[in-house]
C-alpha cells in the first residue's frame, strides 16, 4: 500500500464518519428537542437548547479521542522502536503511552460537565 492510497483511505474514512455524525444529529435532534421542551418547563421557563448541548458534548469527547489516537500512534510507535533496542526501558515507554491516553479521559470529563447543564 502506497502512502497515497493510505492517505486516501484515511480521508475517506474520516469523510464517512463525518457523514454518519451529521446524519445521526439530524435523526436525533427532533427527539432531543421534544425532550428539551419538558426540561424547559421544569427549569423556570429558561431557554435550554439540549440538541446543541449534546452536540457540544459529543464534539468534546470526539476531539479528545481523536487527539489521543494521534498521540498514541506517534508515541506508541516510538516506544516500540525504543523497546526493541533497549528492552529495559519498557516501563518508561508505557508511562508515555498512558499519558497520551489521558486525553480521552479529559475529553470524557469535559463531555460529562457539558451534559450536566441539561
Amino acid at each position: 500500500m502506497t502512502i497515497y492510497t493510505f492517505k486516501r483511505n484515511i480521508a475517506l474514512s474520516l469523510l464517512f464518519t463525518l457523514i454518519i455524525l451529521i446524519a445521526t444529529a439530524f435523526v436525533a435532534t427532533p427527539t432531543l428537542h421534544a425532550a428539551s421542551e419538558a426540561v424547559v418547563e421544569d427549569v423556570k421557563n429558561e431557554s435550554i437548547n439540549a440538541p446543541l448541548i449534546c452536540f457540544a458534548a459529543a464534539i468534546a469527547f470526539a476531539f479528545g479521542a481523536i487527539g489521543a489516537a494521534m498521540a498514541i500512534s506517534k508515541v506508541g510507535a516510538a516506544a516500540m522502536g525504543a523497546i526493541s533496542e533497549r528492552p529495559e526501558i519498557a516501563s518508561n515507554a508505557l508511562i508515555f503511552v498512558a499519558l497520551a491516553e489521558g486525553l480521552v479521559v479529559f475529553g470524557f470529563i469535559t463531555a460529562l460537565m457539558i451534559l450536566g447543564k441539561v
